[in-house]
């Protein structure tokens, strides 16, 4: 009998910090090692409080392993040959790199090969100005030991107030153009005399949902259209951020020729000052869409978040997904960017919120 509920917390933390770091995040599996291994964001240092404006966290990237998957333990810094000098050509003096975010493992299943993306952080040193370069890095090799950073998937503009940034991507399946119209976060900044006063400062950066088009997953790709922007909605769980989590495949449900159900993570408006300024983020939680992979739309996002840990002050957010039979599954997230835990979906509950 199929379960009718839509997902279950696990008891305990499925990674957490070590004597070496006070807060883990954003993990993603190997699914060619049977997904017992993988890599993890650590934080070696927080300036702020999390969930403040003008937080910044420094991060490295760890490898880990389990012999389950409920439980992982942090090894050793992942080495990526040719980051240092990759890093150096993105921002050069004028930029601080505080490091290497949000990785996703992706297996060519053609060649085997394993690409890894990841975001390259970078915050102006002026520290006047609220400017960052965000690029969704690449690096590609035969595992984990032997990855080789190449030019970023893409790659910001480091002109003030751009929008052609980008992190946290979702793999979408190839379309009959032989391309993948893949998502991304990317960003959005507008200032508008008549805004609505309810929900937003004057001036907002949204993040938003955007289409990277990828002839060639270890090649350059090229930033299309947004195709979630949640100031174009009034959806209260994701009101001012947007950013594509994992999307699920057909065999653990199927919601119509040319389309995926994902994962969305979703923030809500900023708590704002009396001036009407914001001066603490809003609620972090997990939701669900419906994107048609071929013409590149979103077609639905869920009313309703799906998850928001028990836990959780601020933040759930949805990292990695593991099919584990035809109607469950097991998606990672990590709580207020402090530890990961795991949560299992089940098919017949998810459907049921499905339009």
């Amino acid at each position: 009998m199929k379960n009718s509920k839509a997902y279950a917390q696990h008891e305990g933390k499925v990674v957490e910090a070590d004597s070496r770091f006070k807060h883990v995040m954003a993990v993603t599996l190997n699914p060619h090692a049977g997904n017992r291994e993988g890599v993890i964001r650590c934080i070696t240092s927080r300036s702020g409080e999390m969930g403040i404006r003008g937080n910044v966290d420094r991060s490295v990237l760890y490898k880990m392993r389990g012999d389950t998957l409920e439980q992982f333990v942090i090894g050793d810094p992942l080495i990526i040959k040719g980051e240092e000098v990759m890093i150096q050509q993105l921002g050069g003096d004028n930029w601080d790199f505080i490091g290497l975010e949000d990785p996703d493992i992706w297996i060519d299943e053609s060649t085997g090969k394993m690409h890894l993306y990841f975001t390259i952080a970078l915050i102006s040193k002026d520290r006047s100005k609220e400017h960052s370069l965000i690029s969704l890095g690449h690096a590609e090799g035969d595992d984990l030991d032997s990855l080789v950073m190449t030019v970023p998937a893409i790659t910001a503009d480091k002109r003030e107030y751009s929008n052609h940034k980008a992190k946290e991507v979702s793999i979408a399946p190839v379309n009959r153009n032989g391309v993948r119209l893949n998502l991304v976060e990317s960003g959005d900044r507008r200032k508008d005399p008549f805004y609505d006063t309810s929900r937003y400062a004057e001036d907002t950066s949204f993040s938003t949902v955007r289409v990277a088009v990828a002839e060639d997953m270890g090649k350059p790709w090229h930033l299309d259209d947004i195709v979630f922007h949640p100031a174009d909605h009034k959806i209260p769980w994701v009101a001012e951020h947007a950013s594509p989590g994992p999307l699920l495949p057909h065999s653990f449900i199927d919601v119509g020729d040319d389309k995926v159900l994902g994962i969305m993570n979703g923030r809500e408006a900023s708590n704002l000052d009396a001036a009407g300024k914001p001066i603490k983020y809003g609620t972090f939680s997990v939701g669900l869409f419906i994107y048609d992979y071929e013409r590149g739309k979103i077609e639905w996002v869920s009313p309703e978040p799906l998850i928001r840990d028990s836990e959780a002050q601020t933040i759930t957010f949805a990292s990695y997904f593991i099919e584990t039979n035809s109607d469950e599954g097991v998606l990672y997230a990590h709580v207020d960017d402090s530890f990961v835990r795991a949560y299992t979906l089940y098919t017949g509950g998810i459907r049921a919120l499905l339009p």
